[in-house]
């Protein structure tokens, strides 16, 4: 039987590679160069215009303004004016939008496995939170029942981990045991390579930050030769 053509709101996201493959179409609605990473931007909740330009070191205004264009064309994200006191437009991905986070993450713990991969090059605050969600070991979270806050520039997240589970995201944390303020850069290095925390960057349960990071690592290198 002929497949009838589909007219819809996703017949606007152009065509590159003719080729039925969900992983040829994944491509051609978050491929283009900083699509995938806005999508990664906007995973913790929606955000003004300005501070996704703030988050992506390297883009234009010009072409933040295309490829959100193209993520609301292609059903992605979408855009919408807050409520007052904030009457501020801003944007968000769509329910389907969000669900591309496994992706993500799947995609984000492959690349880490590269030889070339550098974890001390910089990344934004929502890289930082989204790879604690792609690298916690749940193998080794038996019993631990701990709340860590983290501070980086404006932004605070907090984390619980319990019943051998992570749940971080944005916001304010009650009584936690432990606040960290520092860059994503700092706080990357850590949690994944040891590295010390600047003097002064920890307050509350130092003893329980050192057990929350103990539940993180990358993933070794693939054998490329």
């Amino acid at each position: 039987m002929k497949l009838e053509k589909i007219t819809s709101k996703s017949a606007k996201v152009s065509r590159w590679y003719d080729d039925a493959c969900g992983t040829a179409h994944a491509l051609e609605l978050v491929g283009e160069r900083w699509s995938l990473l806005i999508v990664r931007e906007l995973l913790l909740g929606p955000r003004r215009f300005g501070d996704l330009k703030a988050s992506l070191k390297g883009i234009s205004a010009n072409v933040l303004t295309q490829r959100l264009e193209g993520l609301e064309a292609a059903g992605v994200a979408a855009r919408r004016k807050l409520p007052p006191p904030a009457s501020v437009q801003v944007y968000e991905l769509t329910p389907w939008g969000m669900e591309a986070e496994d992706a993500i993450k799947s995609l984000g713990r492959w690349a880490a496995r590269s030889p070339d991969h550098d974890p001390t090059l910089p990344l934004s605050a929502v890289s930082f939170v989204l790879s604690m969600r792609t690298m916690f070991a749940d193998d080794r979270a038996e019993g631990a029942d701990l709340s860590i806050r983290f501070v980086t520039g404006e932004e605070a997240f907090r984390a619980r981990v319990k019943d051998g589970r992570l749940i971080v995201e944005r916001g304010e944390a009650e009584a936690p045991d432990a606040t960290v303020t520092a860059s994503p850069e700092e706080l990357a290095g850590f949690l994944y390579v040891g590295a010390p925390l600047p003097p002064g960057a920890v307050t509350g349960d130092a003893d329980a930050l050192d057990r929350y990071a103990a539940l993180f690592g990358l993933p070794d290198k693939a054998c490329v030769a």
